[in-house]
């Protein structure tokens, strides 16, 4: 066994090698697919206009709709919550002015700032937050991130389910200024929910009167509230932003815009960085990010994540409806190899689902207080795939016709490759490889048209139950279909009380049982490197987000 893993380790090694070739001579390509446009820092006559990528092409822009970090990305430039991360990393007031909590934690009440407007120039007042929350919980809207609001606030959860009346929620405009929120049960976290993007503010007006006024900004405004406007979606090529001179604090903005390139090619996103087109490039190709840690280069900057990468099973399809054969695939991998020889990027091997950074009532760290629960064992892997392909009636052999899907980036198809590898040199099985557009990927994973597919989850607020509650049954988000009635139950105990104690015990014991059914595999905890040009300062990226823009600025002559 031992070399075998050598001759495994070396192949991946050898993959991630012609990868970086592939990178090479980039400065001699930098202008290749797109026209040879200006630096960033020299387009328009001189504007600042701060340039970057963005993966893949966004589903929607409407904060209630959208749901993944290639949409969150562009939107937290646009549009600001009640609260907002600083750059110190610190929850603070966005468009709230200030915030009072009740006694028994159940009632939130906001007061927003004077003066504040959408970038049309509308007025901005709660009456905005409260119809942009009640139609999260729409079920004609059917939001995936509904469960955002129906878990925590008062009548919401019966609205949605059509058993309660919409003006039972407890979410309300008492006036202009003044925004109420009435909680089931304390939440300690509710304050960093507040400023996730699926409770940012919508223009009801403009919301009602156009239903594609997030899909194509030309021929109307993209009205939104942040210290950035749309002015362009050129769709699967480009988002273009300019300043909004409406936002509050306009006078901190530096930048005259901002310019997203949709590209999943890593390879020519970074000679496009290497060629001056881009001020910052985030989440280079691995081979870049390992050589750029080597080199010590100064404009590399990791970032931190509370993220964990993984592999779902849609276990409505046997045989990854039988938890064996589950624990079976998730057994014969090792994290090691994939995170140093194909991650490259500091990431860290997955001991769980919950990674490492969110504390437990005691102040330690929640992963490190419920213990590594990933393990490696070929030897156990291959007793429980037998076992549970036997009681599915099935061998070996029938697994071939199997696919893991993942969304297309040269990182995620080494690792799959690697996956692949693996499953077959050490349980002797097959499977297929599919690629395929991030929102596509998305799609097909929510319409259940999937077998095994990538995914992944950064936490949308500091508390492990960010990573937990995705796997309810009816979660929207769970796209694996699995349920189980113990871990349900000790989730929603962890919710409602206010005992942090009682609160952490039933999450460490409902991943345990996550982490033993194995509806998922998970892979590594994420980290998000960037590079970033010398004359760039100012740009910061949260625990919990990609990088923002708001106090970015170019330096001329550097």
């Amino acid at each position: 066994m031992k070399n075998r893993k050598v001759r495994l380790t070396s192949v991946l090694i050898a993959c991630v090698m012609l990868l970086a070739a592939c990178g090479g001579g980039a400065k001699n390509s930098a202008n290749n697919g797109n026209g040879g446009e200006q630096t960033a820092s020299s387009e328009s006559g001189g504007e600042k206009i701060l340039r970057t990528n963005n993966k893949t092409e966004p589903g929607s822009l409407d904060p209630a709709i959208a749901k993944g970090t290639h949409e969150s990305f562009v939107i937290y430039q646009a549009f600001e919550g009640l609260m907002r991360y600083d750059e110190n990393d610190e929850l603070v007031p966005g468009q709230a002015e200030s915030y009072e909590v009740s006694d028994d934690g159940m009632t939130y009440t906001f007061k927003l700032r004077d003066g504040l407007k959408w970038s049309n120039g509308d007025p901005l007042t709660a009456k905005d937050f409260e119809y942009a929350w009640k139609r999260v919980i729409d079920p004609e809207l059917a939001s995936e991130y509904s469960f955002q609001i129906t878990t925590y606030v008062k009548g919401a959860e019966e609205y949605f389910n059509g058993e309660g009346s919409i003006d039972d929620v407890g979410i309300k405009a008492l006036d202009d200024k003044t925004l109420e929120v009435q909680l089931k049960a304390p939440t300690p976290y509710f304050l960093d929910i507040t400023a996730f993007y699926t409770l940012l503010p919508v223009n009801e007006k403009v919301v009602s009167e156009n239903p594609d006024w997030a899909k194509d900004p030309q021929g109307t405004e993209f009205v939104s509230n942040g210290p950035f406007k749309i002015t362009e979606w050129n769709h699967k090529e480009n988002i273009k932003m300019v300043k909004n001179d409406n936002y509050f604090e306009a006078d901190k903005v530096k930048l005259d815009g901002l310019y997203f390139d949709i590209l999943e090619d890593d390879n020519t996103a970074y000679q496009k960085y290497e060629g001056g087109e881009y001020d910052v490039l985030v989440q280079p190709a691995p081979a870049v990010t390992a050589k750029a840690l080597q080199a010590d280069d100064p404009e590399l900057k990791m970032g931190k994540d509370i993220g964990t990468y993984y592999f779902e099973f849609n276990t409505t399809k046997k045989p990854f409806s039988n938890a064996k054969v589950r624990e079976a695939l998730s057994l014969a991998l090792d994290r090691k190899t994939i995170v140093e020889n194909i991650a490259q990027g500091g990431q860290i091997p997955a001991e769980g689902m919950v990674p490492l950074g969110l504390n437990d009532d005691t102040d330690k760290d929640f992963r490190e207080a419920n213990g590594n629960l990933v393990a490696e064992d070929v030897a156990k892997a291959k007793e429980l795939l037998a076992e549970g392909l036997k009681e599915e009636g099935m061998t070996a052999e029938d697994l071939k016709g199997f696919t893991l899907s993942y969304n297309t980036d040269e990182a995620h198809k080494k690792i799959a490759q690697a996956v692949q590898e693996m499953w077959k040199q050490n349980l002797g099985i097959e499977i297929n490889l599919e690629n395929m557009e991030f929102q596509v990927l998305l799609d097909n994973r929510k319409a259940g048209n999937f077998e095994i597919a990538r995914a992944g989850w950064v936490g949308d607020y500091k508390d492990p139950m960010t990573m937990l509650d995705l796997y309810m049954t009816d979660n929207p988000q769970n796209d694996s279909k699995w349920s189980n009635k113990e871990y349900d139950e000790l989730l929603k105990k962890a919710a409602a009380s206010p005992d942090q104690k009682v609160r952490m015990d039933s999450m460490k014991a409902a991943e345990k049982i996550l982490m033993e059914e194995k509806p998922i595999i998970p892979i590594y905890f994420y980290t998000q490197p960037r590079l970033e040009k010398s004359n760039v300062t100012g740009v910061y990226k949260p625990l919990l987000a990609y990088p923002r823009f708001i106090y970015a600025d170019i330096e001329a002559g550097k």
